[in-house]
């Protein structure tokens, strides 16, 4: 009997069917609200997944204020207007330009680690690129929560620097919404590439 792509992994069927084959992108939500408990259970799962150097640049804020909604929703693009709206957790996440001066606490066995990351040349584009690695694994555990994300970079960057990221060491990356899915949640799975179309062998 040969085994298939699914025997070969770690993870039973369900488990690999919830947090990838058979889950989307959620445009529409259920009323049931999102707890703080639910998602610092999410934090507390994905805080383990790896990022360069330890450097954990992902910085997010949890908008849940009706005046900080109505802020949000007006900075997005005009098809993600409502479904933030609507959403019952938003999750404004950004990148912090100034992680390193967290390094001497994330990686005690090296000397002023923080060198490493002084040239802002340097810095910027480590810190945004380990904060999207951040957004992928936040993503996986809101699905391995049993939720919903909804994740979109249609906004205006500006705006939701200036409301929630004021003090300009931020950059905005993505905007998650979060919740269980409602009705005519989800499009049509799109097609992906075939693993010879992504990956060759040297």
């Amino acid at each position: 009997m040969t085994a298939t792509s699914t025997d070969l992994l770690a993870l039973d069927a369900a488990a690999q069917d919830m947090l990838f084959r058979a889950a989307r992108t959620a445009n529409t939500f259920t009323d049931e609200p999102v707890t703080d408990e639910q998602f610092r259970a999410v934090y507390e799962l994905v805080k383990f997944g790896p990022t360069s150097m330890n450097q954990q640049p992902l910085r997010g804020v949890l908008v849940r204020s009706d005046g900080a909604k109505s802020k949000l929703v007006e900075a997005m693009t005009d098809r993600n207007k409502d479904k933030t709206a609507r959403a019952p957790l938003t999750v404004v996440v950004a990148a912090d330009l100034d992680f390193h001066d967290e390094l001497p606490k994330l990686v005690p066995f090296m000397e002023n680690p923080q060198n490493v990351f002084a040239d802002p040349a340097v810095r910027e584009p480590s810190a945004t690129f380990n904060a999207a690695l951040q957004v992928a694994y936040l993503i996986v555990g809101i699905r391995a929560a049993g939720l919903a994300a909804g994740p979109m970079v249609g906004f205006d960057g500006d705006a939701v620097r200036r409301e929630f990221f004021p003090d300009g060491r931020h950059v905005p990356l993505c905007v998650i919404n979060i919740g269980k899915p409602g009705p005519d949640a989800w499009m049509g799975r799109l097609p992906r590439l075939e693993y010879d179309e992504v990956f060759a062998t040297a």
